[in-house]
């Protein structure tokens, strides 16, 4: 299985640069991780899941070899694409258009960051009253255009094509999506999805549209950011968002807010739990090792507080990755050696790898990715209670495998 990369994106000024900061420079970076290579504009964020070893009382025993466990929450980390270049005409190559498209094609989902407040125009420029509704069109619509674009120009040489070699359509289809990471299992959940059942030939460019709008559904699922919950017209904003789009694929955030916090509790002013709405300072644990406050950061803390944390519970950070890895349906895996101590083969530890698969993955399949020796050598698994699993066992959320 590749790495799984989540793509950021947004226009100028949306506050992109701010998200990519909180979601990637955290407490809980340890700066080692699974991936073999990054790539500049690559970073690595943790994203918080209920670890195994607080099912079965082995907390004081877990030692994860990428990321951190404490107290049962274990953070994943998993690669965040910066996609830089996305202005008015990227798919006609406008700006960094081309490099921005081309970034796309690497990632498994997309998070949109959006200025809920309306404080940017389309061109990242400072107004008032602007509608963020049209910067998630505009998104939406510059990827369309640029598939679509790709596909009409040479339709007639793909039928031509699809009929003189008696090609299926998802087979058809399946070469020109190919460039865009698209497998043919997609490809035939998109012919499923548009409800497209007329021979290609027939075709229309209506049609080919609702191909496309299909294919972006299945191969760039997208979650929404709306960023900077913490200004004036966000309110009205947020509620004319939330009547028009898919509210499970939305997220409240504030990116400086988690930016402010995170930096506070490095510099020991707060002891801040991320993901939470949890901020002590030293009036709090008066017997900690926490720096006193002054008035005018008491007043900036207190005021994150009012505006973001006791309205929304957390400042939606952590949680927009998290919506990320639910809509590509990945399930969290610890494969160990044992169903008795839960170590891997060396024996340090407890729990100590955890890999994201995609749903319906196999046991054979997930045994390859642990070492392909193992896949090579496969006699079976195991799950809790000595329940044995064959090679084609899916495995789904909560499986334990050895």
């Amino acid at each position: 299985m590749k790495d799984v990369i989540i793509a950021c994106v947004g226009k100028p000024s949306a506050g992109k640069s701010s998200f990519l900061n909180a979601v990637t420079d955290a407490t809980a970076k340890v700066g080692n991780y699974p991936f073999t290579t990054i790539k500049p504009n690559n970073g690595i964020a943790y994203f918080p899941i209920e670890c195994p070893c607080k099912r079965f009382g082995k907390s004081n025993l877990c030692a994860p070899r990428y990321g951190r466990c404490i107290d049962g929450k274990r953070f994943v980390p998993i690669q965040i694409l910066d996609v830089a270049g996305l202005v008015p005409g990227a798919s006609e190559g406008q700006g960094l258009g081309n490099q921005f498209l081309d970034d796309l094609r690497h990632a498994n989902a997309l998070i949109h960051v959006v200025d809920v407040s309306g404080t940017t125009d389309a061109n990242g420029k400072e107004t008032v009253g602007y509608d963020p509704i049209g910067d998630i069109e505009w998104l939406r619509g510059e990827i369309h255009s640029w598939i679509y674009g790709n596909l009409n120009k040479k339709w007639g040489q793909i039928v031509r094509r699809h009929i003189a070699v008696k090609a299926s359509t998802a087979e058809t289809l399946h070469n020109q999506f190919s460039g865009y990471g698209a497998t043919l299992a997609l490809v035939q959940r998109t012919l499923d999805r548009s409800g497209v059942k007329e021979s290609m030939d027939t075709w229309e460019k209506e049609t080919i549209r609702k191909v496309v709008d299909a294919f972006l559904d299945e191969r760039f699922p997208t979650v929404i950011a709306l960023n900077k919950i913490d200004l004036p017209d966000s309110d009205k904003n947020i509620s004319k968002i939330m009547r028009k789009y898919d509210q499970n694929k939305i997220v409240l955030s504030s990116a400086l807010a988690e930016t402010f916090l995170r930096k506070l509790h490095k510099q020991k002013f707060v002891q801040y739990e991320e993901g939470t709405d949890n901020v002590q300072t030293k009036e709090d644990l008066p017997d900690s090792d926490l720096k006193p406050l002054d008035e005018k950061l008491q007043g900036r803390i207190e005021k994150v507080q009012d505006l973001v944390l006791y309205r929304y519970g957390s400042t939606g950070v952590q949680d927009v990755v998290l919506k990320a890895v639910e809509v590509l349906g990945l399930i969290p895996a610890f494969p160990v050696k044992s169903l008795t101590t839960f170590a891997n083969a060396n024996g340090k530890g407890v729990f100590r790898d955890c890999v994201l698969l995609w749903s319906g993955t196999t046991v054979l399949e997930f045994a390859d990715i642990v070492h392909p020796e193992i896949a090579k050598h496969y006699l079976g698994a195991e799950t809790i209670g000595n329940r044995k699993v064959w090679s084609l066992f899916r495995c789904v959320k909560d499986d334990t495998i050895a």
